[in-house]
């Protein structure tokens, strides 16, 4: 990020129409009505953190939550986490999306890669998902049992989800593409009495057979009552019984009016996963209420979704995007859902969906948008969008250049809203804001009610420096346990250990002057040079903003202490060679446009980079090969999503350690081309 970043102009602002839209300004009209005087986003936001009793009860009045019983506070308890919010209500997240229903309208969209699009009225949605909570039911289930699932992103899923939230039972899903043991290691923790299972999925062309797989899950699960099972891609069913198997054409068969149990505010809405990367998932239980308040402001006042919008983001149902997207439906958007490859048979697949779809809101990873840059794609030519007024991207940060070519290639009128928040919290942190100007590989704004600072080495918040990612102020959306965790002493430790009584996140961001924020990755892995610390994010937007590199992974070691060895590995475009030549690029480009402290000690060509399932590079798993871990400790192979090249690491860190007595060794554990400089 050049040191005058501030002088740049805007990509993008919003138009006097789109402003005088956006539900973010009704709610500041509505506020003004009430006295509550904030003229702008700024004064919006800062009131949101600062009379934060006011404001989440103001949330609570302008989006008419339905409560059986009067809540006796806005919250109690202090400091964080000892914190509940609104004792003494009770209510339903799924009765709260089944308010919008607009009868014929569809309430899903889908389409999978082997599959023509698909649509489910919410007429349709409604007696499906009253036909499955009967049968819930009817096999004995209660709120606090947990309903697990084994299911790809299709219309089931939803609507499974919305049949137990509606009963008062706890939600849990994976996607189909965890293995066995990742499955296990995820639903095993949380004993669900119901699963519902698919028998298999399509991806890149291909089917992937789940039926073997799905019945090892449900025998390895000692408290199922039922699985129930969906068919998907192959015409008849598995030979092969499931326990307690209930087929689902039987279990949306028991037609019954929709009923909605409620629950208390802090009751158990979903349990989510860390990524179960370097150690057993922790299994984060998120709140009916507290999803319910912060999926409404982010629906309404970040992604600015109005009834009959049609709202996408690429996701599996093992990432939390997928419980954004069912989100959606608490505005009255069509939530668009899609099973595949979002690049095959090329990148251009999820544009096309958009013009097929009549899409306003396409959300994606920022991985794809690189992609998407790196191949001189030109969407805005080559799909109809003109129904597009929404861009989203999340997952890692968007560099400048991808900003740049969404206001050239995909279309100059249209609000790119780049966000980050977490699994943690199943909702933003940071995001779009529809008010406010877009600058290139800038975040727009703090989101409401989020007390977001960056902390330096003092614990003191800073502006304009770079610092560790805190929430100083509770939050509805923060977890309200861990499960298994009685104690919370897991729980603590993960959050609150470094800070106490502040929520510590685990990236590293500078908050600009003028209230836009910039992420540089994960603070576990980021690299402190010769006593200055440094963003992996800066290094890969330099290396893969060169045409021969796809993609690229760095991290630093300390050996020994007060000095360290930092290699760079990368993965280069078919036909690429790292020569002396390519590698004097490499190092030329980052000294020149970063500083000569960011200059690798090494660089590694590597057959690819290491991933999880929902796309995140794995430089803390990598970094740890490299300080001796076994592989097994390092990193659990079930949730890398390329776990093929794990083996090239693996036996680079056996070869070569941290060595800065002898910083350009040459290494080639190979035995090919691939080398080191």
């Amino acid at each position: 990020m050049p040191q005058n970043h501030l002088d740049t102009p805007p990509l993008w602002t919003p138009s006097m129409e789109r402003i005088r839209r956006a539900n973010v300004s009704h709610f500041i009209t509505w506020l003004t009505a009430r006295g509550h005087i904030v003229p702008d986003y700024s004064a919006l936001w800062e009131w949101s953190v600062t009379e934060q009793t006011t404001y989440w009860q103001s949330i609570w009045d302008y989006f008419h939550i339905q409560s059986s019983t009067p809540y006796n506070a806005v919250y109690e308890g202090t400091p964080m986490p000892d914190i509940r919010w609104f004792p003494g209500a009770t209510l339903n997240y799924a009765e709260h999306i089944f308010r919008q229903s607009r009868g014929a309208q569809p309430a899903l969209l889908f389409q999978s890669e082997s599959s023509p699009l698909e649509q489910w009225s919410w007429e349709t949605m409604q007696q499906i998902v009253a036909g499955l909570a009967n049968t819930l039911r009817n096999l004995g289930v209660v709120p606090g049992d947990r309903v697990a699932a084994y299911l790809p992103n299709i219309p089931q899923a939803v609507a499974a989800f919305l049949a137990a939230a509606s009963v008062g039972a706890v939600w849990s899903s994976c996607s189909p593409d965890f293995g066995v043991s990742s499955v296990l290691d995820r639903f095993g923790q949380i004993r669900p009495k119901v699963l519902f299972v698919i028998d298999g999925y399509p991806y890149g062309g291909k089917i992937f057979d789940r039926r073997n797989t799905a019945q090892t899950i449900a025998e390895s699960l000692p408290d199922l009552v039922a699985t129930i099972s969906v068919p998907y891609v192959f015409p008849l069913p598995s030979t092969a019984s499931m326990p307690h198997e209930i087929p689902w054409h039987v279990a949306i068969a028991h037609s019954a009016p929709m009923q909605f149990t409620r629950v208390p505010f802090d009751h158990p809405l979903w349990i989510l996963y860390s990524s179960g990367t370097t150690g057993l998932p922790k299994a984060i239980v998120h709140s009916h209420g507290g999803m319910l308040l912060h999926h409404l402001t982010n629906a309404a006042f970040h992604l600015d979704l109005h009834p009959g919008d049609r709202f996408f983001w690429f996701t599996t149902t093992g990432w939390m995007m997928w419980n954004i997207v069912v989100s959606g439906l608490l505005q009255g958007a069509t939530s668009i859902l899609y099973d595949g490859h979002p690049g095959f048979p090329d990148l251009y697949r999820l544009w096309h969906l958009a013009a097929d779809t009549e899409m306003t809101v396409l959300g994606t990873s920022a991985a794809l948008l690189h992609q998407s840059l790196k191949q001189h794609l030109d969407p805005g030519r080559h799909a109809d969008l003109h129904s597009l007024t929404s861009l989203g991207s999340t997952g890692s940060p968007l560099l400048p250049e991808a900003f740049e070519w969404v206001y050239r290639a995909v279309k100059q009128d249209i609000w790119l809203a780049s966000t980050s928040g977490g699994t943690d919290i199943c909702n933003s942190l940071v995001g779009g804001v529809p008010l406010l100007p877009v600058y290139a590989g800038e975040i727009q704004a703090r989101t409401l009610g989020a007390a977001v600072a960056a902390y330096d080495d003092r614990s003191q918040s800073i502006i304009e420096a770079t610092g560790e990612l805190v929430v100083t102020h509770p939050l509805p959306s923060m977890p309200i346990r861990f499960w298994n965790d009685p104690t919370g002493q897991r729980y603590r430790a993960t959050y609150f250990e470094r800070y106490p009584g502040v929520w510590h996140h685990g990236d590293w961001i500078r908050i600009t002057s003028r209230g836009t924020v910039i992420i540089y990755g994960r603070s576990d892995a980021t690299l402190n040079r010769m006593g200055v610390r440094m963003g992996s994010a800066d290094v890969y937007r330099v290396v893969e903003g060169l045409t021969a590199v796809q993609e690229a992974l760095i991290v630093e070691l300390e050996d020994p202490p007060g000095t360290s060895w930092m290699p760079l590995f990368v993965h280069l475009r078919d036909g690429i060679v790292l020569t002396e030549s390519l590698t004097q690029s490499l190092r030329d480009a980052l000294r020149t446009q970063l500083s000569p402290r960011h200059v690798p000690d090494m660089i590694y060509a590597v057959p690819g980079i290491p991933k999880t399932l929902n796309g995140k590079k794995l430089e803390v798993p990598i970094k740890k090969l490299f300080m001796g871990f076994a592989m097994e400790d390092a990193v659990n192979r079930e949730t890398v999503a390329n776990p093929e090249v794990l083996s090239f690491f693996e036996a680079l860190a056996h070869t070569r350690r941290p060595n800065v007595s002898s910083p350009t060794q040459t290494n080639n554990p190979s035995g090919g081309d691939d080398h080191a400089v």
